[in-house]
């Protein structure tokens, strides 16, 4: 097993979710909703006994990539977090979770209890940083999956999660109308519900709140603004902020993606088959970046066939189409025949 202690706090459920979890040896802490995630998560942190604290949500699971690589990890560990390794899946249907149709991240989920550790803001909780501890520290990246399924929900569940998540947002937005943090997260759902522009109102108000506290707009708030010029197809509008934006973050392979869409939007081929290449060379291994799996890989082979049929090369073109193909099928439906 890999933990010694097993606590599940539960807000009010009806479906015989405790006497599962009891059944395997779960302490199950009721509490009442109060509209608060980062409340539910203390409550559980005041009656945890274990020197270090694992958080998982409902709908991840725990991958060791190597049996006991947890246990060895805190075993010899002087620090007090540890950096995991998140894919969040996207789809309709959980039994068809594929990492081609996922995001990656590192969040840290493994601490060390007792230290002051607490979660703050009623939806999409962040972990603070006790002042106890020394956050100048490098917190190291276990070897460890965890995979988020909470994305791939059916249309209704999603638009309930939708009016929950909105519902939540505005009234902590009230509470705290400085942190720009509520306008990122405001500003995704709409994205996700395919409302682009006020999405991108609030993830340039957001952007813009960031900088008035002196701090660079997280590298997430950028992803966001220029996925939603992305879907509206309005990339040319995203110079020279997606310079800035490289200048800042120059390891984000999804930055330097959409920069090669840029240059393609504007004729610039030889250029964006430059940058598609880069972003082969950095990959999909990223996990100090909320990524999406493919910009390092089948997405850039894709992109570097358009840019080779609209140079006249069909050949060329036929063989990263192919290789983006074989890399992720189901994506790029109509396979074409390479003709060697």
């Amino acid at each position: 097993m890999v933990v010694d202690e097993i606590i599940v706090v539960d807000t009010g459920s009806t479906d015989g979710t405790q006497d599962i979890c009891r059944k395997y040896g779960a302490k199950v802490l009721e509490i009442p909703w109060e509209n608060s995630f980062a409340k539910a998560r203390n409550a559980g942190l005041q009656v945890a006994k274990g020197e270090w604290i694992l958080w998982l949500d409902a709908d991840e699971i725990v991958q060791e990539e190597k049996p006991g690589v947890l246990r060895q990890a805190v075993s010899a560990s002087k620090g007090d977090a540890f950096f995991m390794k998140m894919i969040h899946y996207t789809g309709s249907k959980k039994e068809h979770a594929s990492r081609h149709s996922a995001y990656r991240s590192g969040q840290i989920r493994l601490f060390r209890n007792k230290k002051g550790f607490r979660f703050l803001r009623d939806i999409h909780e962040v972990l603070q940083w006790p002042a106890t501890v020394s956050g100048d520290v490098t917190v190291p990246l276990l070897p460890v999956h965890i995979h988020h399924l909470g994305y791939m929900d059916d249309a209704i569940q999603r638009k309930q999660k939708a009016l929950r998540n909105l519902r939540l947002l505005r009234h902590e937005r009230k509470q705290s109308k400085q942190d720009p943090w509520c306008d990122y997260h405001l500003a995704n759902e709409f994205f996700r519900a395919k409302q682009l522009e006020h999405a991108f109102k609030l993830v340039n108000q957001a952007m813009k709140g960031f900088l008035t506290t002196k701090q660079p707009p997280p590298s997430i708030c950028y992803k966001l603004k220029f996925d939603i010029l992305f879907q509206h197809g309005s990339m040319r509008g995203a110079w020279p902020g997606i310079a800035r934006a490289i200048q800042i973050y120059p390891n984000y392979v999804d930055l330097h993606f959409y920069k090669g869409v840029f240059l393609m939007e504007h004729g610039l081929y030889a250029e964006a088959v430059k940058v598609f290449e880069y972003c082969l060379e950095i990959g999909d291994n990223q996990w100090e970046h909320f990524s999406e799996q493919g910009m390092g890989s089948f997405y850039a082979f894709h992109f570097l066939g358009q840019c080779m049929e609209r140079m006249g090369k069909a050949h060329e073109s036929l063989v990263y189409d192919y290789t983006a193909s074989s890399i992720h099928a189901s994506h790029f439906a109509q396979k074409r025949e390479v003709v060697l």
